[in-house]
């Protein structure tokens, strides 16, 4: 890793090198692609990246087909990483906390949509569950009921995972196969012929390059617009609490969806995780990281109660503030090319559940560099195309 480019010309250049960045890197080495690739990110640390603040979590708890089996293959490659690793011995054998996520549903219209989802979610082989009020109270005894209809759970394939260890293994076994990872940021790109030419970085230098790959995360948008394209993808904060309680519960916590907008899960050692957003939820500064810490005492911990009346008695330990990087057209992926720039491709707009999704999204990228279309997953639904005709693919489970 360097602060240089090595060249001035690279097949690939990744701009944005988190998981969804390394991920379409690694599976580029995997899948064969002996060009040469660059990986450029303004911070190597990736300390405030939406994978590095993220829940670390996965779920087969989606509204489409798709996204349901783009997960269930993440959770594949999470439980076998060492094996697509080619059986390195210095990958991690990785597993699934599966405590799952329980979605309560407070409405009669809500719970119709959970019972729509189920069906989709089952047909695609997920585990789901649908609970009723009393099945709730008698598998999870602590939740306070009484405005609850209906539950939906899945325990396979759903929960807790190490996503940096993930993360990190994509990013040093695309490295040691040789992709470049660089230091720096890229501040504009030169667009003729409906082609990008080259990028340029913060210290002047242009890099020229055969396909450019838009990994920024929630920078995505911005990114974008220096290849004059219009990408629907703005930063919005999401809030991180991290508490003890005086008495834990006698069993794991699944990650529970409120009503209220609020999710808390089990973190093991009697400490927990809470999440969410409260009111307006605006797109942010890139760099705005300031933590609420009036909403802990007039928001999150009266609705923890109020759910888990055994969650009264609690301390906070720790909080922070990440950054979703919302497709405000649908909340759903933009993948592939675009329509006229042809060599700027997308890998972007998760909406919150990109960690999950960037194996098989990677892989896809990678399918369609390497042999001109998907040889695994149909991924075409994502496409930049779907903004153009103004017909979204929405996905209804963004929490």
């Amino acid at each position: 890793m360097g602060t240089q480019p090595a060249r001035d010309s690279y097949d690939v250049v990744i701009v944005g090198g988190a998981i969804m960045g390394s991920a379409a890197a690694w599976f580029l080495t995997d899948l064969g692609f002996d060009g040469r690739i660059l990986v450029v990110d303004r911070d190597m640390s990736f300390a405030k990246t939406a994978t590095a603040t993220s829940t670390s979590c996965i779920r087969q708890q989606f509204s489409t087909e798709l996204n349901v089996r783009i997960s269930q293959f993440g959770a594949d490659f999470i439980t076998d990483l060492r094996g697509f690793m080619g059986g390195d011995p210095r990958v991690p054998q990785l597993g699934i906390r599966n405590f799952g996520y329980l979605y309560l549903a407070d409405t009669n219209a809500f719970a119709d949509d959970l019972r729509g989802r189920a069906v989709v979610q089952q047909g695609a082989g997920a585990a789901t569950r649908l609970l009723s009020r009393d099945q709730i109270a008698r598998l999870y005894p602590f939740y306070a009921l009484d405005d609850i209809v209906l539950g939906s759970i899945n325990t396979r394939g759903e929960g807790y995972f190490d996503s940096m260890a993930v993360f990190e293994w994509l990013r040093r076994q695309a490295q040691e196969r040789g992709v470049e990872y660089l230091e720096a940021e890229v501040v504009g790109m030169d667009v003729s012929g409906a082609h990008v030419q080259s990028v340029t970085l913060g210290d002047g230098a242009q890099v020229a390059c055969g396909q450019v790959i838009n990994a920024a995360g929630p920078r995505a948008g911005h990114v974008a617009r220096m290849a004059e394209i219009d990408l629907p993808v703005e930063p919005r904060k999401r809030y991180s609490w991290v508490f003890k309680a005086e008495q834990p519960l006698d069993r794991d916590l699944p990650l529970t969806i409120d009503p209220s907008g609020l999710h808390v899960r089990e973190n093991g050692g009697g400490t927990y995780q809470a999440g969410g957003h409260f009111g307006d939820d605006p797109a942010v500064d890139f760099d705005d990281f300031a933590m609420d810490h009036g909403l802990w005492e007039a928001a999150v911990w009266p609705l923890l109660a109020a759910r888990i009346p055994q969650f009264e008695a609690i301390k906070l330990t720790h909080s922070w503030v990440g950054h979703y990087e919302m497709n405000t057209f649908d909340h759903n992926a933009v993948l592939g090319a675009h329509p006229e720039v042809s060599n700027f491709l997308f890998i972007n707009g998760f909406s919150g559940h990109g960690l999950q999704q960037a194996p098989a999204m990677g892989r896809g990228l990678a399918e369609w560099l390497c042999f001109g279309s998907y040889q695994t997953l149909d991924l075409s639904e994502f496409h930049f195309d779907r903004l153009l005709s103004g017909v979204p693919q929405v996905e209804k489970a963004v929490i």
